[in-house]
């Protein structure tokens, strides 16, 4: 079997090597356009999970790396004056040049040959070869020429970076945060041999390089700048340059890695940011991966395809997996500088869990003091933002502990106005569609009335139109008679009366979404029969076959106005705590929002501020009824996940009006506004945009969407992303989820007097010792 292998990185050495040892019949040439000694980049890192799969593929590779590690488990960061170190971590470096030269010598031993100072610029003469892998890098000549077959997809990212070298060891994984008269600079540096030798790589954001005029430096002209802006940090140490020019890096994504006999491997295939430490070690993997799909196979290789179909279906959710986390790590990058108000602690914990890879319980396995300072931390400011002690709440709960352990951010109060949540655990608003011309019955009471006993802090009841013709389905619960009142009234009663939970309304009208079928019979279907007219910022289907709304004119606007203010009266009536404006998911008040379904051309249309000028009329009618002390929150959809839509920066600046116009705190979704919609889905997806509000408006944020565990729950309150978790399916499956999270944490929340029979009582689930916690379930 002939192989060709482009580029003569760690990839595609590791790769020749790896298919090599398997057959050594076959035939395998790595051409590689640099000399044997030049190498580019300084040092390459390893986790220990990685350096255990490369010692199982080949152990004289893993005994010729170990040899030459550079070992450390600390992260340093350094920040307004102070250093913060976690511990626990266990990262190993090593010289990238050590690297290539012992996987030459390891290609040599068995009988790979290199060719060096070759580059493969005519591909036709190695087509014939029976596999080609190219692992020629993110600039990869084999997959521009067949870029048609491979369907790449670069993004370049905004900000500026630039790697250097630094004989100064550092003890640590180190990041360093300086301002100067330019803005603001990170390093990520990382010693990587025995011999204190670094890697120190600057970033910036565009602006700040181009203020210190980076864009016009030579190498040496931004070594200079380098060491004298980091004079301190470098503590008597040089910089060493080696092609070290200013980048942008590219997030690369291919929609295939194989076309007929080639094969993409490395960063020719995916790349992840260098902030994850991960290219060198996805390379790897990824060869590793193939050697793995084409063991056994010979000359000819009739299932090819095949095989190179089964390498990539074992690759891809991983690398998939990670290059989400390299996106959510760049992006905090990115956007440190909106992080900069934080207190030392909290921005040390945010950078750590930045990529959703380090939870809060993962860091308390790692470094159980440092999160235990987090968590001091956090109680102190929720003390302090809440107005009450957490002895004083604890006692009010019934919970009995040592009051000099703080709790986990989770059960931290939260303040706004005079409404105290005892949590940070809210139920989503989930629409039921069992209501009787807009009378809940007891199915509504159960559901609430469950989840309240379950612990939640914050109950956030269904979308309740204002009006009849408000509604999205003839299932949907209103609040715009006085029958509905008593109806709501009965479970909010049981509710305050039975629980701690507080209780919230979201009222809302459908719009162009309206008079459609109950969800179970089709979502967003129109009625069939018994349907009634709907109204619009603009006058365009949702469906090509759903019903034309008609246009919102200026009486219609009027009375809209009067049901808010009607619904919002009711609500006081009826005992919720809190009232919620549904503004989001393209309901009539959302279709004002987005220029997808905004067209006008008068007043209420175009710019973005004639665009809110009805949703802040709604907000300030609404908050002119709500009684003072009673917070007033809004949903919002931040971005519609469609060209031509509302983007993260508009959301930013709807907050800022909501903020003004009287609203207390934002429940930050996203979408629905076109049923076209391309959402990209994720562990916590929607929860930057609750982040970015939070800290560019200074007003609080609830999160929501796909955020399900304790540990996301935990760190999304400890790292201040959010104030307030919201959770729609978790509580929908587990009714009692706040409880069992206490549990879980080993919180003592004591379960009602009704249910005193569990207290002692040891959960199971299955065959396992139980389905709760990393402890089994054990109590």
């Amino acid at each position: 079997m002939r192989v060709r292998v482009v580029g003569g990185g760690p990839g595609g050495l590791f790769a020749a090597l790896l298919l090599k040892k398997d057959d050594p019949r076959r035939a395998i040439d790595v051409y590689e356009r640099n000399r044997a000694a030049d190498t580019f980049g300084f040092g390459v890192v390893f986790s220990d999970a990685t350096l255990e799969e490369v010692a199982e593929a080949d152990a004289a590779t893993f005994a010729s790396i170990a040899e030459r590690f550079h070992r450390w488990d600390d992260i340093d960061v350094h920040y307004r004056g102070e250093r913060l170190r976690s511990t626990g971590h266990g990262f190993a470096g090593i010289s990238r040049r050590a690297l290539l030269l012992l996987l030459h010598r390891r290609c040599g031993e068995e009988g790979v040959r290199i060719h060096f100072e070759t580059e493969v610029s005519d591909l036709g003469p190695h087509l014939d070869s029976d596999l080609m892998v190219a692992a020629d890098g993110l600039n990869s000549a084999v997959r521009e020429r067949f870029r048609s077959s491979f369907q790449p997809a670069v993004d370049m990212r905004p900000n500026r970076f630039v790697w250097l070298g630094t004989t100064r060891p550092f003890p640590a994984f180190t990041f360093y945060f300086r301002e100067d008269e330019h803005g603001l600079w990170r390093v990520h540096a990382y010693q990587y041999d025995s011999a204190g030798n670094s890697t120190f790589i600057v970033e910036a954001t565009e602006e700040t390089w181009r203020s210190a005029s980076m864009d016009t430096a030579t190498e040496s002209e931004t070594v200079e700048f380098v060491e004298c802006l980091f004079e301190k940090e470098l503590d008597g140490h040089r910089l060493v340059s080696n092609r070290s020019l200013w980048r942008r890096f590219p997030t690369i994504a291919n929609r295939r890695w194989s076309a007929d006999n080639i094969v993409l491997i490395g960063d020719a295939a995916h790349t992840a940011h260098f902030s994850v430490g991960s290219g060198t070690r996805l390379a790897m993997l990824d060869a590793i991966a193939l050697a793995d799909s084409m063991r056994g196979a010979g000359p000819g290789c009739p299932d090819l395809a095949d095989r190179l179909s089964a390498y990539e279906a074992e690759r891809r959710r991983p690398v998939e997996s990670l290059q989400r986390a390299a996106q959510a790590s760049l992006q905090w990058f990115e956007d440190t500088e909106r992080y900069l108000r934080l207190d030392p602690v909290q921005f040390a914990f945010s950078l750590l869990t930045r990529s959703l890879r380090i939870s809060h319980e993962n860091l308390r396995e790692r470094d159980p003091e440092f999160v235990d300072r987090v968590d001091r931390w956090v109680a102190a400011r929720a003390e302090e933002q809440s107005g009450t002690t957490i002895v004083e709440l604890e006692a009010s709960l019934g919970i009995r502990r040592d009051a000099s352990d703080p709790p986990p951010p989770l059960f931290t109060p939260f303040r706004l106005r005079d409404l105290v949540l005892a949590n940070r655990v809210g139920v989503s608003a989930m629409c039921q569609y069992s209501a009787q011309d807009g009378v809940i019955d007891d199915w509504h009471l159960v559901n609430l009335g469950s989840r309240a006993i379950g612990g939640a802090g914050l109950l956030m009841a269904e979308m309740t139109a204002v009006g009849r013709d408000a509604r999205i389905s003839p299932g949907c619960a209103g609040l715009y008679r006085e029958e509905h009142v008593a109806a709501w009234r009965r479970t909010v009663d049981f509710v305050k009366g039975h629980t701690s939970s507080k209780i919230g309304i979201q009222l809302g009208h459908a719009g162009r979404k309206g008079s459609t079928r109950l969800d179970w019979e089709g979502s967003n279907e129109p009625l069939d029969e018994g349907a009634w007219p709907i109204v619009s910022a603009s006058a365009i289907r949702y469906f090509e076959h759903s019903p034309l709304p008609e246009e919102l004119d200026e009486a219609r606007m009027a009375a809209l106005v009067a049901d808010f203010e009607r619904g919002t009266e009711l609500a006081d009536a009826a005992g919720f705590d809190i009232v919620e404006i549904h503004m989001a998911h393209g309901y009539l008040l959302a279709s004002f929002l987005s220029p997808l379904t905004n067209l006008r051309d008068d007043q209420y249309g175009g710019t973005l501020e004639n665009r809110l000028r009805l949703p802040l009329r709604v907000v300030r009618a609404v908050r002119s009824r709500w009684p003072d002390e009673k917070p007033l929150s809004v949903r919002l959809s931040a971005v519609d996940w469609w060209p031509g839509g509302t983007e993260p920066e508009d959301a930013v600046a709807i907050a800022r009006a909501l903020k003004r116009a009287g609203c207390d705190i934002v429940d930050v979704s996203s979408g629905q506004t076109v049923p076209y919609q391309r959402p990209r889905y994720g562990r916590q997806y929607q929860t930057p945009f609750a982040d970015r509000i939070r800290h560019e408006v200074g007003m609080a944020t609830m999160a929501v969407g796909n955020i399900s565990s304790f540990e996301d729950v935990n760190s999304i309150v400890a790292a201040g992303r959010a104030d307030i978790c919201l959770m729609a399916r978790a509580h929908l499956w587990d009714p009692y989820w706040t409880r069992h999270a206490a549990h879980a944490l080993k919180y003592p929340l004591p379960w009602p007097s009704q249910y005193e029979t569990l207290n002692g009582y040891t959960p199971r689930f299955g065959a396992a010792a139980g389905a709760f916690g990393p402890d089994g379930g054990e109590g």
